[in-house]
């Protein structure tokens, strides 16, 4: 159990660690808050964007504030939440901005907000109370839960509306007056105004790229300079949120300006997009960052670009890497078919070829379980895929179950059920006989993720009943049934059980 000194020196000692930070004096001070710990929090390129964006606006400044490792603690020595800058509470801070990447962060979102005294609903806070505004991620796809309890939700890209939001914080009107300006303003929603939910916002070209403002060995990805040579993506997979749909597509970097980005003193460097081996220069990228001595990696490999530009993955082995990821999805040709996925089984075993040869240590391939009309034989196929695969070099598989998100053409798919989703676990487990790792997410909180990315604001208050009855499974369970919390669109059979459809039913190209 720490005390406010613990907490405190905690705080300072991040701090310390840290090159980049911006401290100044302004008059205007927004706590940026992220409802998750500093070593998530800091792995986040959108959070630095919005840091430094904020940082950049006359006049205003923004202190960092993460949800605590130890909640409890916090809570037992009555601690509220503290800044990283100046380890001051969030609750004198006149606006609290947060970015929520996926919905199992709801949570720590009303953590924060408790721990530090402010009150968790919208609707039960005053005048003097913080300004609480919600963007981030999850806003791509579905914002509605986070309505109750957000006075604005921010959608999209907000490198420019961050500063329609400090230009209104710097006004002086009251609170209610800074909502009823704002809430006019495109890409910015007000719930408790009403009316449509405004469209996405993308920020312009030209505050492209993304990169990090802040380097730290205290993250997930540690000391590493994040930055991103393209925005959005050019492919057309069906389940997902940033396909080439949504914001117009990829938006690329010039290799050169990436370069001149990356500062000297960065050893490490994270290339950062939802298709980044889909620019057209990475390789004269990649190659020109190994070259000056750096370690670097790429968040999103594409099996058919590595087959493509083989080079690639020699450079990524030499820049430091020891296992290989790319992603397979479905689990056979036809579901990969099914969902606009290029990815081919020969493009897969290539690509394990190509680890082998570069000198990884292993393959791993991130995989969805329980997709509509999947079936045994799929995941038989798998097995057999993997078995191969586990013969050129070392492979485990990441698999997820399949959770159906709200603006793609998959939205309102049915839920496979916990159960399934067990059972399909164990029998691929089962034929593939110790030949590949498996490491499976939890099919009890993908349920709970599926629900709120199906559901609207009653989804989002019962996930506070949840919080509030101790944030167990069977806490959001109960929520959910209490509050009559039903999917949008899910087909039922006439039992009230989620039916699977035929796979022909989900569209396979662009929508």
């Amino acid at each position: 159990m720490h005390g406010r000194w613990e907490i405190v020196e905690g705080l300072r000692g991040l701090l310390a660690d840290e090159e980049g930070t911006l401290v100044r004096p302004a008059p205007t001070r927004i706590a940026l808050c992220y409802p998750s710990p500093y070593r998530a929090g800091m792995s986040s390129l959108g959070f630095q964007a919005i840091y430094r964006e904020i940082n950049a606006h006359p006049g205003c400044a923004a202190e960092r504030a993460f949800l605590p490792d130890e909640v409890e603690s916090h809570r037992a020595a009555r601690v509220p939440v503290l800044t990283v800058e100046s380890q001051r509470p969030i609750g004198e801070f006149g606006c609290l901005a947060f970015s929520v990447s996926y919905e199992l962060e709801l949570p720590g979102l009303f953590e924060v907000l408790d721990l530090s005294g402010i009150p968790v609903r919208a609707a039960e806070r005053g005048e003097s109370d913080p300004l609480v505004v919600c963007g981030g991620p999850l806003t791509f796809s579905n914002p509605v839960p986070l309505a109750p309890f957000a006075d604005l939700i921010v959608l999209g890209e907000a490198e420019e509306s961050i500063h329609e939001l400090c230009e209104a914080l710097r006004s002086g009107l009251s609170k209610h007056a800074i909502l009823e300006t704002l809430g006019k303003r495109p890409g910015l929603w007000v719930p408790a105004l009403g009316g449509e939910m405004p469209e996405v916002a993308r920020a312009s070209d030209d505050l492209l790229p993304a990169r990090s403002q802040i380097v730290t060995p205290n993250t997930e990805l540690r000391s590493m300079f994040l930055i991103e040579p393209e925005r959005g993506c050019s492919r057309g997979c069906t389940y997902c949120v940033m396909r080439r749909t949504t914001n117009g597509g990829m938006r690329t970097v010039p290799p050169e300006r990436v370069l001149e980005l990356v500062p000297a003193h960065a050893r490490r460097v994270g290339l950062v997009g939802a298709a980044v081996t889909d620019h057209p220069r990475i390789v004269d990228l990649v190659r020109t960052l190994a070259a000056s001595g750096r370690e670097v990696s790429i968040s999103s490999l594409r099996a058919d670009r590595l087959c493509a530009r083989p080079e690639l993955v020699r450079l990524l082995r030499e820049g430091g890497g020891r296992t290989l990821t790319t992603a397979a999805d479905g689990a056979s040709e036809r579901l990969r078919k099914a969902l606009d996925r290029k990815t081919t089984a020969a493009q897969l075993v290539r690509t394990a070829e190509l680890a082998r040869e570069a000198g990884f240590a292993k393959l791993k391939l991130y995989l969805m379980v329980g997709l509509p009309g999947e079936e045994d034989k799929d995941l038989e196929e798998l097995a057999d895929l993997g078995k191969e695969i586990s013969r050129i070099v070392p492979l485990s598989f990441g698999c997820a179950p399949f959770v159906a998100k709200r603006n793609t053409p998959m939205d309102g798919a049915p839920w496979a059920g916990v159960a399934e989703v067990e059972r399909k676990l164990a029998f691929l487990r089962a034929k593939l006989r110790g030949r590949a790792e498996i490491r499976p997410t939890s099919a009890r909180w993908a349920f709970v993720e599926y629900m709120l990315a199906q559901g609207g604001q009653e989804a989002g208050l019962a996930t506070e009943d949840a919080w509030r009855e101790g944030g167990s499974y069977a806490a959001f369970r109960k929520a959910f049934e209490r509050r009559s919390v039903r999917p949008h669109a899910a087909r039922r059979t006439v039992d009230g059980r989620l039916r699977l459809p035929a796979l022909a039913a989900w569209p396979s190209v662009s929508a």
